[in-house]
């Protein structure tokens, strides 16, 4: 049964919890619990915990947070590190269906089980030595959160939230800010806390970014702030890439040929990620000049329209979808892109594409291949085979399997990112929010998952 003691989170329930536990906080670890009830409820307030709601709380030590959200939400999945803790919070919770004990490191548990859940929020009074690592994990796109309230040290918060030409202003400013609203929201004392820490703590309240920058390639903004911030004081030029010239690049973007990377804002770290990038359809989402086949029942052409016409009036078309596995049996999904004329932020097929006027289902797979993904010099196999249906947009659709092992190189204006993902997890995910996903793909998932 949850244990009786949790109608507050005073210091002496605390040191009662850990006496249960066999726990001595460790300074190491960053084991500081929480130990104010009203801090606790206020900061659990900020999530805006809704009844249909998930959950992840990173750290809940002996529930100090924890308690102020049982029974608000649908379901609670806690994840912490210490092996007793996580223990004892099993035994306390053993009773509830809506709560859930992970013992697992913060910085590398596996988000990827998480989007069955949505909608999920993101709680944490994270520690000091770790907090870093946790967010990149666990808050970096793709990500299943609609909220975070985060509380850190006091100094961590103020990096997230600083301006160019300023000390605090780094890697961590621009990873953060590029994906999240960062609002500073209360300095909490170390008397809230057993034991004291020796500094304060902030709690923030996240929120993410929607249609706020152009779609740019994230693995390349990241590459590009890690670089120019290797040597801060020193100019750009030294550190980005051959092609193109920096000087071309600066004198595009109304960019200082001398600027350095502290002076640089996020706007225009983003517009370098987009300068910089090689894609050569890192502009095109789709071309609504395009022209395809127009086919009867029977698949067989009757005519030729533009993308737009075919589209606009529903008619019967060639698309393909491939399916990418690797060798541990996961598939590569994609998110597309918010850009996309059809089914734009949900996820979908490895590869999919509608067929050229002319082309065969099989040359357009490798081309979409090359062209999503960056897979060449991989043959694809034909598994399945759709008629013309609504839920496929009118497509006859080919389904086609690779094998493949590598590092997935997408354009951006197409491909929002990308997971791959364990059959019997997008399962789940299908039977809770269908929704997430387009309809195409969930009828080449019935074929496939029919083999």
């Amino acid at each position: 049964m949850t244990r009786a003691w949790f109608g507050g989170v005073t210091g002496t329930e605390i040191r009662q919890a850990l006496e249960e536990a066999g726990v001595r906080p460790n300074r190491q670890l960053g084991q500081n619990f929480l130990c104010d009830p009203q801090v606790a409820r206020w900061i659990t307030d900020q999530l805006d915990p809704q009844p249909e709601d998930t959950v992840v709380e990173v750290g809940p030590g002996t529930g100090a947070l924890t308690h102020q959200l049982l029974g608000r939400v649908r379901r609670l999945v806690l994840v912490e590190f210490d092996s007793r803790l996580a223990a004892w919070l099993r035994e306390s919770f053993a009773d509830r269906e809506d709560v859930e004990v992970h013992h697992a490191d913060g910085a590398r548990f596996d988000p990827r089980v998480l989007w069955k859940y949505r909608p999920v929020k993101f709680l944490g009074n994270l520690p000091y030595s770790a907090g870093g690592a946790i967010l990149r994990n666990l808050l970096s796109r793709p990500q299943p959160f609609a909220r975070a309230v985060i509380m850190l040290q006091k100094e961590v918060i103020e990096r997230m939230c600083a301006v160019p030409r300023t000390k605090d202003y780094g890697v961590l400013t621009l990873r953060v800010r590029s994906q999240w609203e960062v609002k500073p929201l209360k300095v909490v004392p170390p008397e809230a806390f057993h034991p004291r820490p020796k500094i304060d703590s902030s709690v923030a309240l996240l929120e993410p970014l929607v249609d706020r920058f152009p779609v740019h390639d994230l693995r390349l903004f990241d590459e590009l702030i890690r670089r120019g911030f290797s040597q801060r004081r020193k100019q750009l030029r030294k550190h980005m890439p051959d092609e193109p010239g920096w000087d071309e690049v600066a004198e595009m973007l109304g960019i200082s040929p001398t600027a350095r990377a502290e002076e640089l804002d996020l706007d225009e770290w983003v517009a370098l990620a987009r300068a910089y990038d090689p894609h050569p359809l890192k502009e095109v989402a789709q071309r609504d000049g395009e022209t395809f086949d127009v086919v009867d029942e029977a698949d067989e052409v009757v005519a030729q329209a533009s993308r737009a016409e075919v589209h606009a009036k529903g008619l019967r078309h060639r698309a393909v979808h491939v399916f990418v596995v690797n060798s541990r049996g996961e598939l590569l999904v994609q998110q597309r892109s918010r850009l996309k004329d059809v089914h734009p932020g949900v996820w979908d097929s490895s590869v999919a594409g509608h067929l050229d006027a002319g082309e065969g289902y099989l040359s357009a797979a490798r081309r979409e291949m090359a062209e999503e993904m960056g897979i060449e010099d991989v043959e694809p196999e034909e598994i399945g085979r759709i008629d013309a249906c609504e839920a496929t947009g009118w497509e006859h659709v080919r389904l086609y399997l690779v094998r493949w092992e590598g590092r997935p190189r997408f354009p951006s204006a197409e491909v929002e990112a990308v997971m791959w993902l364990a059959a019997d997890e997008i399962d789940a995910w299908i039977a809770a929010r269908p929704e997430d996903f387009a309809s195409g793909f969930l009828e080449c998932w019935k074929v496939a998952r029919g083999r």
